[in-house]
């Protein structure tokens, strides 16, 4: 899985394009954008959980009562505080405030495409893979529940849908994953193509790393 993700998360990968945002399917939200503040800088983790049985990607779903995001699902993670050395110590702050995953169980592997949002954010996302066996202690006033979806679930494309809504006037398009109770879209859908993109390249240009993530 490792020699995967490494040859995935290569910066000469050309199916990494090195930004990519909700303009890609909304050149609307664009213009908005323009006429508003500069972008927040953050960062999310993109956990791979590397068990024995096959890989998989955890998520959270965000409580009710935010002001930003409420009941989405996204990644651990937020925006990036001065205090932070940089990109990856906010991703590995913010899993270890939201959902209890501490640095100690998590290997940084690389990153994928920087992703701005509608709503102002220009995040970073950091891909590690983790090793199983730790135990979540989610913080209750931003998280809701914690999950894992396969890996396979992910790469499978049949499984990634284009859906519209109408957002401050405006149909907008997204990428979004259902799978079971939980409604993967946006942002967060968004990255999980990028993800999908980079280690479909890197399986069909080496076989024998699909082969480790599954044997």
């Amino acid at each position: 899985m490792k020699n995967w993700l490494s040859e995935a998360l290569k910066d000469d990968n050309p199916a990494a394009r090195g930004r990519r945002s909700d303009y890609d399917l909304n050149v609307e939200l664009k213009k908005l954008a323009a006429q508003g503040k500069p972008p927040r800088d953050a960062a999310v983790l993109v956990p791979i959980v590397d068990h024995a049985h096959g890989p998989t990607i955890l998520l959270t779903k965000r409580t009710e009562h935010l002001s930003k995001h409420a009941g989405q699902v996204s990644f651990p993670g937020g925006k990036i505080d001065d205090a932070d050395a940089d990109a990856v110590a906010a991703a590995l702050r913010e899993a270890e405030e939201e959902v209890g995953l501490t640095a100690d169980w998590v290997d940084v592997c690389g990153f994928l495409d920087t992703y701005r949002t509608g709503t102002g954010f220009e995040i970073v996302p950091v891909v590690a893979l983790v090793r199983p066996g730790f135990e979540l202690r989610l913080q209750a006033s931003e998280v809701e529940a914690a999950f894992e979806v396969p890996l396979d679930f992910i790469l499978d494309r049949r499984n990634h849908k284009r859906q519209s809504a109408v957002w401050q006037g405006l149909r907008r398009e997204y990428y979004a994953m259902p799978f079971g109770d939980f409604f993967i879209w946006g942002a967060t859908a968004a990255m999980l193509v990028n993800l999908c993109d980079v280690m479909e390249h890197a399986a069909d240009n080496a076989p024998s790393n699909r082969d480790e993530a599954t044997g």
